[in-house]
């Protein structure tokens, strides 16, 4: 499990935690995506209806090893920046994340799924990982909570970068084992949850 364990400035105090979000909408841009994992125009993130958080959708993310999978397609990764603009008065912390693909391993494969997590400008990073192993065939899901949340100084833009990596081993198998975040196989996704806080 994740603990975002990234730290306050001292001179900046945490507001306190409120049961309730903005009444105006939030805003999310993408300023940065890069990896093996997400080309070009091939992840895009979205904010909740809500304003509870915000999925981030990727169309090519898949790492492969055995069988015909090239030895550079056993680890993929993609890291995203993302810019997140809210209502004046108002603060936010992750409170958790929620990881959905879907995995073919066979037996003797194994495979890892790590997500590195910091603030731009900060030396601080968190990170996460969940290990799996074959023979596993259909959905995977994994949960990072954050018990200790940390929050984004009022009135402040602060750009949260995601670092995400796929990798399998196709281990004794001679059969390609995959892993993938592909969000043209159904209920796939990355969820980030927002814990809110009035200034």
């Amino acid at each position: 499990m994740l603990a975002l364990s990234l730290s306050t400035p001292a001179h900046a105090a945490a507001p306190a935690a409120a049961a309730t979000v903005p009444d105006t909408n939030i805003t999310l841009e993408v300023v940065a995506a890069n990896g093996s994992g997400c080309a070009p125009g091939t992840a895009a993130v979205i904010a909740n209806s809500d304003r509870t958080g915000f999925r981030i959708r990727y169309n090519d993310f898949v790492a492969e090893s055995g069988g015909n999978a090239a030895p550079t397609d056993r680890r993929k990764n993609c890291q995203i920046g993302v810019l997140v603009t809210v209502p004046a008065g108002w603060s936010f912390a992750i409170a958790e994340a929620e990881y959905r693909g879907r995995a073919r391993l066979y037996s003797g494969a194994t495979a890892l799924q790590r997500t590195n997590y910091y603030w731009q400008g900060s030396s601080t990073s968190s990170s996460s990982e969940e290990t799996f192993a074959g023979p596993l065939q259909g959905y995977w899901e994994t949960r990072d909570v954050a018990p200790v949340l940390v929050y984004t100084p009022c009135s402040a833009q602060k750009v949260l970068n995601i670092n995400t990596e796929l990798r399998v081993d196709g281990g004794s198998s001679s059969s390609k084992s995959s892993m993938s975040m592909k969000s043209s196989e159904g209920d796939v996704d990355t969820l980030f949850n927002f814990s809110w806080a009035q200034c």
